[in-house]
């Protein structure tokens, strides 16, 4: 993250809207109206931070151990960077009661997801009791904690507080915290390597509801969008160092969308949606290759670009923004993103997650809480109708299904076809609130999570 949502906060004293960036209500006892100056962004925008918490950096090595068991997740959206788990054998029918919640967890309030490598599983939660960022790792197996390494940071719960998911390899986990601290640890013994922070040393600015961008690993560097200073950074793994930055003429900010690699025409790429518009920069150095400002969301900048193949990408959002094709194309040795075909909202938006792009058709959950088949023009193929809405909850596709959550919990498994809206089973698999955080599936088991409780289920069966 993605990691990222659906807040009431008064615009202007006078409308409500909901903001989407795996951001939250409060739970229900203690909704009060959100009025201008009033919340922790009123500190951040006057450039004024909270008090810091006097503690230090903390490692507690913990009873768990790794699984042997297989399977990955290792970053938001999954291996390839597209949300498809690469599963075959699940099961298509559930039993009666559902399928099996193998183990479970608390965790602070939030909607981090996990990502999984090695018969580990990462999040990068929020102690609210420590004041501090943690991340922690468990085992695939039985959802024991493996070590938990936290460092103060006073984040007040300004509608939840983790929104990101960690990227991970065989020697590092990196997680972007909800104050765009940047940390490298060792994923075996959870000791630091080196730390950012994204404030103080490029001058980026916190999103108003906490960074919800999720890193990424590509080889031996990891990239993170910054806003500030530099559009991109590209740092080395091993020893924190950064290679290159990225420019920034348009001065534009941080967003809570995540960054996608892309290759065209010859030229590798880092794609992202920042404050102002969409840019292309050259994995070799930073240099910007295209830019366009075709496409704003002035509220919240949520949902990651998908790459539809042959420079066309496919962007969407909430609060009426719709979704937008834009086709790169290469001219006079220059490449240039034309806009294409604009989907007006009611016809496809995103409000929070990311769509999926699966044998040539878009999948995704629209504002209204539809879910959506789009063809690659745009047009509307099927909808799961106004008795199958699922909220902004998440959802991702294996083994030729869809798995989505609903705001209450319940789990589906839908075909993924083009065809027409075909739910294969159901159940409930979740019983707190918004159940936002992005899943992850690996080894036939799906982790899920609500606000506040992260469980490990059993899809593939015996």
């Amino acid at each position: 993250m993605t990691f990222y949502k659906a807040i009431p906060v008064y615009l202007a004293g006078l409308s409500v809207v909901t903001v989407a960036v795996w951001l939250g209500v409060h739970p229900r006892h203690s909704l009060e109206e959100r009025v201008p100056g009033r919340d922790v962004y009123a500190e951040v925008a006057a450039g004024r931070d909270l008090p810091r918490p006097t503690g230090q950096p903390k490692l507690l090595k913990l009873g768990g151990a790794p699984a042997d068991l297989p399977g990955s997740w290792p970053r938001f959206r999954g291996p390839n960077l597209d949300g498809i788990a690469a599963a075959a054998g699940l099961m298509r029918q559930w039993p009666e009661g559902g399928p099996k919640v193998l183990w479970s967890v608390d965790l602070g309030e939030g909607y981090a997801g996990a990502a999984v490598l090695a018969g580990r599983v990462f999040v990068l939660d929020y102690d609210q009791a420590e004041r501090a960022d943690a991340m922690r790792c468990f085992s695939l197996a039985d959802g024991k904690e493996i070590w938990r390494y936290s460092y103060p940071v006073d984040v007040k719960r300004n509608h939840g507080m983790s929104r990101t998911v960690p990227a991970v390899t065989e020697k590092y986990v990196v997680g972007l915290g909800p104050k765009c601290h940047v940390t490298c640890l060792d994923v075996a013994t959870g000791e630091p390597r080196w730390k950012l922070d994204l404030v103080g040393d490029f001058k980026a600015k916190v999103p108003r509801w906490y960074a919800g961008q999720c890193p990424l690993i590509d080889g031996d560097k990891v990239i993170i969008a910054t806003g500030g200073d530099a559009l991109l950074i590209a740092v080395d793994i091993s020893s924190g160092q950064v290679i290159w930055k990225s420019p920034n003429p348009w001065g534009w900010a941080m967003t809570y969308s995540s960054v996608l690699p892309l290759e065209f025409h010859g030229n590798k790429m880092y794609v992202y949606c920042g404050s102002g518009g969409v840019a292309g920069v050259s994995v070799e150095d930073g240099r910007t290759l295209w830019g366009t400002e075709s496409w704003q969301i002035l509220i919240a900048m949520v949902p990651t670009p998908v790459d539809l193949g042959e420079g066309r990408i496919f962007l969407s959002g909430g609060y009426n923004a719709g979704s937008l094709f834009l086709q790169l194309r290469g001219e006079d040795d220059k490449l240039v993103a034309e806009p294409g075909r604009k989907l007006e909202a009611d016809v496809f938006g995103s409000t929070q997650q990311t769509p999926i792009f699966y044998q040539g058709h878009v999948y995704g959950v629209r504002p209204d809480g539809e879910l959506v088949c789009l063809d690659p023009s745009g047009k509307v193929v099927w909808t799961s109708g106004t008795q199958n809405r699922f909220g902004l909850a998440s959802f991702l596709i294996a083994d030729g299904m869809i798995f989505v959550l609903n705001e209450a919990g319940v789990l589906a498994l839908v075909r993924a076809t083009p065809e027409r809206f075909d739910r294969l089973s159901q159940a409930q698999v979740l019983s707190g609130q918004q159940p936002w955080g992005p899943m992850a599936l690996a080894g036939g088991r799906l982790i899920a999570r609500d606000l506040t409780r992260m469980v490990c289920i059993d899809v593939k069966g015996n």
